[in-house]
């Protein structure tokens, strides 16, 4: 959703005193309390605070059991009331996962095949539209233009008239040739639901995954829906002339779906029926295991290769995005910006994370949650790097990171075909920082420096890391380079007006 079209003009700053954003956002809840636990907990509270998160529902699941459910912070800051059990929140584009279930049964049934043309099954469609297959549609690679232009909302008095407008529009691009994010590829599925169960898609939805789950709390909704003990939405973006920006006001969010995309963003739930739900999955109660696979398999494009919304969320699957990478990988449900399910196969492990700020992306910070049950996934020992810097990673942990440039110069000497990217070099840096590490991030932005000495980028990250050190003349030194690799660099210009 396009946030401009729903951010309300009624700006709320949240005035919490540091003692009282403590206090609110201790957790209220446990299944558990272990030291395990206990740092779960610390996690969370210091990323709310980080990304000024109001409220946040916690639940994690490891081998068969719902291990951790928490609630954390305000459901409704004006009025001080606490996220609890009770408390539901919008899930988004998490709904496409349920959507994509739904297909999978279908399947299962005998009703479908995800690699017919939609056509097939709904004739009245536009010609070009008609020979995009089941699975293009469940993975947005069909090309078919989005009934939600630049994200604006759609209304239910909206709704018939851009469904007869988004008929007359060409298509995007090439059906296989791309990922396109599009909402109008869920309203097809929709359509799908309602002519092969015989009963509108919400119902079929409710009856074959809520009723049969036991989810008492979850349901289609938007802001017009009177929904006890529902949470309010919150960003800290605001319009300014017609573009997003993140401000310090804290401001009120109102989200509306029309009912034919409630298949793509409509439902709502908590943190523990979403619980129940993944654990339904994994234990084969919705789906069968080969159902399962293709569930999460990401669908390729028609150059063999996988596409999602960002390095991490690398793939789309039907209805899930994914996360493609040799250790631990996952099934990556986002909604709004704001909340996620990771389901991770390998390791019988659920992640869910819901939230009420928009602009939260607790999918940046879930592996971190998963680690404290899976250790092998924590950062420190390199996780979540490509394989070949994971193991310099744990060479230089026990030798030591100033040692980073003679070890890669020794396996250059072994084999002529050694390389590590630069990008790969540099987010290792980063990562490092993020760690609080900016001594041992110093010597990696040091080998990137020596590896790619024509890189303004790796000067640029160097200077960066020697001014967070406080050693101004090199920080200065290595700034005059990056303005001399690429004398544009509006950032080197600044710094160095700072510092000189």
């Amino acid at each position: 959703m396009k946030m401009t079209t729903y951010l309300a003009a009624l700006g709320m700053t949240l005035t919490l005193t540091t003692n009282t954003w403590a206090q609110a956002i201790q957790p209220t809840q446990s299944t558990q309390r272990t030291p395990a636990a206990d740092s779960v907990d610390m996690l969370v509270q210091n990323k709310m605070r980080q990304l000024r998160i109001p409220g946040l529902q916690l639940a994690v699941v490891h081998h068969g059991k719902i291990v951790k459910l928490n609630n954390y912070g305000l459901a409704n800051v004006q009025d001080s009331v606490p996220v609890t059990s009770r408390t539901v929140f919008p899930i988004n584009s998490i709904t496409k996962a349920f959507t994509g279930v739904a297909v999978m049964q279908l399947v299962e049934a005998g009703k479908l095949d995800l690699a017919a043309p939609i056509g097939q099954y709904l004739p009245g469609l536009p010609a070009a539209w008609q020979p995009v297959t089941i699975r293009q549609l469940l993975a947005h690679s069909s090309g078919i233009p989005n009934i939600m232009p630049d994200d604006e909302q759609v209304s239910e008095a909206e709704q018939q008239a851009a469904w007869a407008k988004v008929q007359t529009q060409p298509m995007e691009f090439k059906t296989g040739e791309k990922f396109g994010y599009n909402q109008t590829n869920y309203l097809l599925l929709g359509k799908l639901i309602d002519k092969l169960s015989g009963q509108p898609f919400a119902q079929f939805i409710e009856q074959k995954q809520l009723w049969a789950v036991g989810m008492p709390r979850t349901g289609f909704a938007d802001a017009h829906t009177v929904t006890p003990h529902a949470v309010r939405g919150y960003s800290f973006l605001h319009a300014v002339d017609g573009e997003l920006r993140r401000g310090k006001e804290l401001r009120n969010v109102f989200e509306v779906f029309a009912p034919m995309l409630y298949t793509a963003a409509g439902l709502n739930s908590t943190a523990a029926d979403m619980a129940h739900w993944a654990l339904a999955l994994q234990q084969g109660q919705l789906l069968k295991p080969a159902s399962l696979t293709t569930l999460w398999t990401p669908v390729p494009l028609n150059n063999g290769q996988t596409a999602g919304f960002s390095r991490q969320l690398n793939g789309y699957a039907a209805g899930w995005p994914t996360v493609g990478r040799p250790e631990h990988p996952a099934a990556a449900a986002v909604g709004g910006g704001r909340s996620a399910v990771f389901v991770y196969p390998n390791d019988d492990l659920a992640v869910v994370v819901l939230t009420n700020l928009i602009g939260a992306n607790p999918d940046r910070f879930v592996d971190e949650i998963a680690s404290f049950y899976v250790p092998d996934m924590r950062v420190a020992t390199g996780f979540g790097l490509p394989p070949q810097l994971r193991a310099l990673h744990q060479q230089l942990r026990k030798q030591g990171f100033d040692k980073a440039l003679e070890l890669v110069r020794q396996e250059q000497k072994k084999n002529a075909a050694y390389q590590l990217p630069e990008d790969d070099v540099n987010a290792w840096g980063y990562s490092l920082l993020r760690q609080n590490q900016p001594k041992e991030a110093l010597e990696i932005f040091k080998l990137n420096v020596s590896l790619y000495p024509s890189s303004a980028n790796t000067y640029d990250s160097l200077a960066e890391t020697y001014q967070e050190l406080g050693n101004k003349p090199l920080a200065v030194k290595n700034y005059k380079q990056v303005l001399k690799l690429d004398p544009n660099s509006r950032n080197a210009a600044e710094q160095l007006k700072k510092l000189q």
